[in-house]
């Protein structure tokens, strides 16, 4: 009543500035208010309060959608709701990022769908699923020469550059076999994902990251567990170059065979799903 009447005596013009001073000090105290309460939430649940809202969502053309349902096992895994939703986020990715292609690689539309549904997949539990450290993504027909270290790569991913480089002979292979834990587009996209998350920090890039180290924690102080997995055979060898690689192989792992990962480290499949927020398509 107080403020009513204060108010009352400015000018129009004045009562307008007030107006929205005062809307954009509430929106401030609502928006801090949720921020609090969904950080009370992460550290119950560790996953965010909410994933998907969105005001409008982009369609994808009948074309595009043949290549998600004929070559993407997982889009066909969803729910109609959550296909309606991936098929949203790979037309936006497909929209933010710069495809360009080298060695004499013409952009498809099948490139740019399917390579966009791989990045969609791994971060289908974020609320954030753009990479941020990702503006371009370069295709080369087969194997390239990288500088980085003088050598033939089938993929890589340079943040400085903020690009992801792709063979795309070999992420098609990826794609071959269904269950034998090597897919090349799911592997670089990890790398970007990690090192996104570490310099970010969004919920899901904090629960990623958080995640992480109680991940490498988990693996550091228990040798039983660290042994067990080496005998194993599991997660091929290129897993135990570094940390970074481990967790790279072991989200291949996690996305094409996570029954077997389950059974066998169910430890280890739980925090990299909590990494993921992976609660959706039966894993």
């Amino acid at each position: 009543m107080l403020l009513l009447i204060v108010i009352e005596k400015y000018s129009l013009g004045s009562k307008i500035i007030l107006g929205i001073f005062f809307a954009i000090l509430a929106y401030m105290f609502f928006h801090f208010a949720v921020k609090m309460i969904e950080m009370g939430y992460v550290l119950k649940r560790k996953k965010p309060f909410y994933v998907h809202f969105y005001y409008f969502l982009r369609k994808l053309d009948n074309n595009q959608k043949s290549i998600l349902n004929k070559s993407f096992p997982f889009y066909n895994k969803l729910t109609n709701k959550h296909k309606s939703y991936f098929e949203h986020r790979v037309a936006s990715f497909i929209k933010d990022k710069y495809f360009i292609g080298r060695g004499g690689t013409v952009i498809t539309e099948e490139m740019k769908v399917l390579i966009s549904a791989t990045a969609v997949m791994l971060t289908f539990g974020f609320r954030d699923f753009y990479i941020g450290l990702i503006s371009k993504i370069v295709i080369y027909p087969k194997k390239f020469y990288s500088k980085s270290n003088d050598s033939y790569h089938k993929g890589e991913f340079n943040p400085k550059l903020k690009a992801l480089v792709l063979s795309w002979e070999d992420f098609k292979k990826g794609f071959d076999v269904k269950d034998d834990n090597l897919n090349l587009g799911i592997h670089e996209f990890t790398h970007a994902i990690h090192i996104n998350s570490i310099k970010e920090r969004d919920i899901s890039s904090t629960i990623f990251s958080d995640t992480f180290k109680e991940l490498s924690s988990l693996l550091n102080s228990n040798d039983n567990l660290r042994n067990e997995i080496i005998k194993s055979k599991y997660f091929r060898k290129y897993a135990y170059t570094n940390q970074f690689e481990f967790l790279a192989v072991a989200i291949e792992n996690f996305i094409e065979t996570p029954n077997t990962f389950k059974k066998d480290f169910p430890a280890v499949y739980s925090k990299v799903k909590q990494m993921l927020n992976f609660n959706f398509a039966g894993y």
